[in-house]
């Protein structure tokens, strides 16, 4: 497929997530197909990743687990979108429903407004509830203004994980590209912490999820700038001003830029020092606003989030027009 296949497909693919996300009847019945990879990693985790072999042998069998695992998906994926395309133009609407549920515009909706409803509903225990859902650091060290604060950081980092990129990889290589987008962030998300057992094996799989978010990381922040230029309750310059300055400065390489526009859009101050489990993490802060944020902040966030993801979806839509002309 080329992008003037790969665009419309997107666009559709955008729709049907946006309108329907994965109904939780399905999950229950036959799974996800993250869970379906995750399955498959665990598996090569499981055998090639022995602790008694050395640092270096880890490393190459985590090199050999990623690339088998890239070649099952992709060879699997373009088997599927060629055989949907074998029925011509009727064959990209099953490929959109498939791709569809490779994003996540929906579900990262649903499950960041679960938050600011557990603090409106429930108070902090409400709040804290919702929100280790959703970020792996310890509820219980967090306050009002942290529940709130990593509900936000996570809005903004999963935009650009889990819609942006596998937006973009799907423009750009059809059903086998977001697949593989997808195969290498669950890799990443399941092998590539810096633990004893996974600092060798699952080093190919956070470098590559490093390189393969980048394009998208720098669209999602360009994304939340501009959809804040349209909304005068926000501040477009700060966004900016705030990603030219903090982005960069964070620990992660792409999810300080997502974080310092939505920081900086919303006057606000994010990341910064964080705990997860018994460890604190020292990090710089993203934007200079205030750092006492509230359920309030976080419905701003999640009206930003949805005019950023309609501006995604109506560049997608030019696009797709422009090449079809």
């Amino acid at each position: 497929m080329n992008l003037s296949a790969n665009l419309p497909l997107l666009v559709l693919a955008l729709t049907i997530e946006a309108a329907f996300g994965y109904p939780e009847r399905f999950y229950a019945a036959i799974g996800h197909p993250v869970t379906w990879i995750g399955r498959l990693i665990g598996m090569f985790d499981r055998v090639l990743n022995q602790e008694t072999a050395s640092f270096v042998r880890r490393k190459a069998m985590g090199v050999l687990a990623l690339t088998l695992l890239l070649a099952i998906i992709i060879a699997l994926s373009a088997l599927i979108q060629r055989l949907c395309l074998s029925f011509g133009l009727l064959g990209l609407i099953p490929l959109a429903l498939l791709a569809s549920t490779l994003i996540a515009q929906r579900s990262l909706y649903e499950h960041v407004a679960r938050v600011a409803e557990g603090l409106e509903r429930d108070g902090l225990e409400g709040g804290r509830r919702a929100v280790s859902m959703i970020v792996g650091r310890n509820p219980q060290t967090l306050d009002e203004a942290g529940v709130s604060r990593a509900a936000i950081e996570s809005l903004a980092e999963n935009f650009s994980d889990g819609i942006t990129a596998p937006a973009f990889w799907l423009g750009v290589g059809g059903l086998p590209g977001i697949a593989a987008y997808k195969a290498i962030n669950t890799a990443d998300s399941m092998i590539g912490h810096r633990t004893p057992r996974h600092l060798a094996f699952g080093w190919a799989a956070a470098r590559l999820d490093d390189l393969v978010n980048l394009p998208a990381s720098r669209l999602t922040a360009l994304l939340l700038v501009v959809s804040a230029a349209l909304d005068p309750k926000v501040d477009a310059v700060g966004a900016w001003r705030a990603l030219r300055r903090d982005a960069g400065k964070h620990r992660s390489p792409n999810a300080g830029w997502p974080e310092a526009a939505m920081a900086g859009a919303l006057g606000l101050r994010l990341a910064g020092p964080r705990v997860y489990g018994e460890t604190r993490v020292e990090d710089h802060w993203m934007g200079d606003g205030r750092a006492e944020a509230n359920a309030a902040d976080i419905r701003r966030a999640l009206t930003l989030y949805k005019r950023s993801c309609t501006l995604l979806w109506a560049s997608a839509a030019l696009l797709a027009a422009v090449t079809l002309l």
